[in-house]
């Protein structure tokens, strides 16, 4: 290379910021740690290491905060932790040991975050096949017996990511269970990714059967990306679960294959356990809501972005087309997951599962 000449970036590098900058920013990144943290980077494999740098950065933000005893101030600064070491390694399979690490910092910073800003929140864990599997429990301040809906991630999220989603239903008086289920987080250390992600839901809903404080026999299922599917799947299977909402899931994932950016087959790969890009490709195609929709009974509220560039937008129409009770809600400026238009979905989201479960704010508006 002459001197002086430019430097190709990666064109990993370049995807992960054009598919998922909107998701960074919505789920609570800072803008301009977006800006900063991906500015100078050229290589994937600085991806990890600039972005735990910045998680650093925050953490060491928090303590210093809370050693002045500044509560409020160091949570959030954990918060932010939490997300940048989740970011970190999303879809970043480089060395498996620095994933691992960013992932366990990941889920101790955002304990630390719930320990001062939401003394209340609760880690679940129950089995699922020999398997530990790991779930965080949050609860309404106003107290009481609360309706419950389940916040199931995708492909590559975890309950690290959902902080400031949590709190949109949260602000609505439901509690919220964010579930790191099969090949998802803690979970996914020992488990790979299932079709029949039902199971997972109905070995958390065991697990809180008999408390009083949230409602267990009907709760709503609520999923993004890969977790629209689950979502879906739990509402066909579970009969606790009486109403899902699916936000840019896919129909069938295996349909998606070829138009998926690298780092998502990449990603697939390795969360199913396949051996194989080949492999994982043939397993993705079991993701598939064609046996699953005629016995789906509840309703269902399918949203979507017509700018979505991994999942088809076609995906949706089919979904609701032959789902028995679908509404389909086609936002023609969203991207993937609608991550663009937050301030649009995720009041949606949340106002229609709380119409289903009948939240103290449906209830007085129905009066």
């Amino acid at each position: 290379m002459a001197s002086g000449s430019a430097v190709m970036v990666d064109a990993r590098i370049q995807a992960a910021v054009a598919h998922w900058a909107p998701r960074f920013l919505a789920q609570g990144v800072d803008y301009n740690d977006f800006v900063r943290t991906t500015a100078t980077l050229r290589y994937w494999e600085e991806w990890l290491p600039a972005w735990s740098q910045t998680a650093a950065v925050h953490a060491a933000l928090a303590r210093e905060a809370e050693a002045r005893g500044r509560r409020i101030t160091a949570g959030e600064a954990f918060v932010r932790a939490a997300l940048c070491y989740h970011f970190a390694k999303f879809v970043w399979f480089v060395d498996l040991n620095q994933h691992r690490t960013a992932a366990n910092l990941a889920v101790t910073s955002l304990y630390a975050a719930h320990r001062l800003l939401d003394p209340s929140a609760q880690r679940i864990e129950t089995s699922l096949a020999g398997a530990r599997m790991v779930a965080n429990l949050r609860r309404p301040a106003r107290g009481g017996r609360a309706p419950l809906v389940l916040l199931l991630p995708g492909l590559d999220s975890t309950k690290e990511e959902f902080f400031s989603w949590e709190q949109v239903f949260l602000n609505r008086g439901i509690a919220t269970l964010s579930l790191d289920g099969p090949g998802q987080g803690e979970t996914g250390y020992t488990t790979g990714i299932r079709p029949d992600y039902e199971v997972a839901v109905t070995a958390i809903l065991d697990a809180l059967d008999g408390r009083d404080d949230v409602e267990t026999g009907r709760v709503g299922a609520v999923g993004v990306s890969l977790g629209g599917y689950y979502a879906i799947r739990a509402a066909a299977f579970e009969p606790r679960v009486v109403a899902a909402v699916a936000i840019g899931g896919p129909y069938n994932f295996g349909e998606c294959w070829p138009g998926l950016p690298e780092l998502t087959r990449t990603a697939f790969a390795h969360h199913s356990g396949a051996r194989s890009l080949e492999e994982a490709r043939d397993r993705a195609y079991a993701l598939d809501l064609a046996p699953v929709l005629p016995r789906l009974r509840r309703p269902l509220l399918v949203i979507f972005g017509r700018q979505d560039r991994i999942i088809p937008p076609e995906h949706a129409e089919r979904t609701a087309a032959q789902a028995h009770d679908a509404e389909l809600v086609m936002y023609p400026e969203g991207n993937h997951v609608c991550n663009n238009i937050p301030y649009k979905y995720r009041p949606l989201a949340a106002d229609w599962i709380g119409d289903r479960l009948g939240t103290v704010e449906a209830r007085e508006r129905t009066a």
